[in-house]
């Protein structure tokens, strides 16, 4: 072979020599940069999972036992503001039959006549805003509310605390029996502690009768009458009444509480819906209705027993007892008596079982605590 092409040939295997050992080295680079990237992926891994062990589990606060009896309270004063006015006008049904609220006076041909007419609860609430003013409706609304600070905190929390230690397998939903029992022992002992409150809230609203039958007014307000009722009767004087108070809020809860949360677990199993508030609305309203069914009898006893006169001692002068009551108004007024006022107890339970609920349960996902 000729010189110059022997150089030539040199030449070119030399040049491509530094190409050969370039693109070895490419597959080692990337494969160690794989390695590092994978490397640190898995620290990233290991350290993001450190992380996670060592950070500590956050406390909802949203389903304590505080956040829960506040939530309660502000639900039941928001249906309370609401439904007010046709308690009010319950209550002046149920005690227009007794005969403390009845004023005999002669007519022309010598007979004694009640002048006090029996009128239905349209009738009522009507003559109440014509006689005494629209603003009368919400007459007694404070101790009410009052009531409600203890009543609703309670009920609620008990009955939810009770729930969870019945509960099977970590569920919400219980046997009908076990669930009646919470029932009546959250609003047996939520009642017996806010009595006092509903004494004096029952006591306020029949002034405006008193005044309009020309009698003399018992009480000026809350304050007073907490006042009177201590002076005429001590401290116990506040539980007047107490007894048939207590059965009342125990039947009522029995309808309320028992039949809400049958009711609505029941829905949410058997028609597969969300905790939404259509399903609110079905169980509150047949809570309502429950309710009023159970509670009205003995919301007619617990009424004219706190709302009858007392001597010296606290003691009443026209029944002795919730039994003596019963007896009374079912002699002299028939059974049907026991559930006077019953159509506005229902129409104001249905509405305030849905009101208070749907406040309830708005509250409690707004602030983020799991459902009721």
């Amino acid at each position: 072979m000729p010189v110059p092409q022997v150089i030539a040939a040199a030449a070119i295997t030399t040049a491509s020599v530094p190409s050969t050992e370039s693109s070895s080295s490419a597959p080692n680079a990337a494969a160690s940069t794989a390695t590092s990237a994978a490397a640190a992926t898995a620290g990233s891994a290991a350290g993001s999972s450190g992380r996670h062990q060592l950070r500590p589990v956050k406390y909802n606060y949203a389903d304590s036992f505080a956040t829960t009896y506040v939530v309660s309270v502000v639900g039941a004063s928001i249906a309370e503001l609401v439904t007010y006015p046709l308690d009010l006008t319950k209550t002046r049904l149920q005690i227009q039959g007794e005969a403390v609220a009845v004023a005999l006076t002669p007519s022309p041909s010598g007979s004694a006549k009640p002048n006090m007419q029996y009128r239905g609860m349209v009738a009522t609430a009507f003559g109440i805003v014509r006689e005494e003013g629209a603003l009368k409706l919400w007459q007694g609304v404070t101790p009410a509310l009052y009531r409600h600070v203890v009543y609703s905190g309670v009920r609620i929390c008990s009955y939810d605390l009770m729930r969870k230690e019945f509960a099977q397998n970590g569920t919400q939903a219980l046997p009908v029996w076990k669930s009646a029992l919470c029932g009546v022992t959250a609003g047996a002992v939520a009642q017996w502690l806010a009595s006092p409150a509903d004494l004096v809230k029952v006591q306020i609203q029949m002034e405006g009768r008193r005044r309009l039958m020309g009698e003399a007014p018992r009480v000026h307000g809350a304050a007073h009458a907490f006042r009177e009722i201590v002076q005429r009767g001590g401290v116990k004087g506040l539980w007047k009444g107490s007894i048939p108070n207590v059965q009342r809020a125990a039947l009522v809860n029995l309808g309320d509480l028992t039949t809400y949360d049958t009711i609505k677990h029941m829905i949410m199993d058997r028609l597969h819906m969300p905790d939404c508030h259509t399903v609110h609305v079905l169980a509150s309203v047949c809570a309502g209705f429950v309710a009023a069914i159970m509670g009205t009898p003995a919301d007619v006893v617990k009424t004219r027993i706190m709302n009858q006169p007392t001597d010296e001692l606290g003691r009443g002068l026209l029944y002795r007892g919730s039994i003596d009551c019963l007896r009374q108004t079912v002699g002299k007024e028939g059974f049907v008596a026991l559930y006077k006022g019953f159509l506005p107890c229902w129409i104001r339970m249905a509405p305030w079982s849905l009101t208070f609920w749907l406040s309830f349960e708005q509250i409690r996902k707004m602030i983020g605590a799991s459902g009721y």
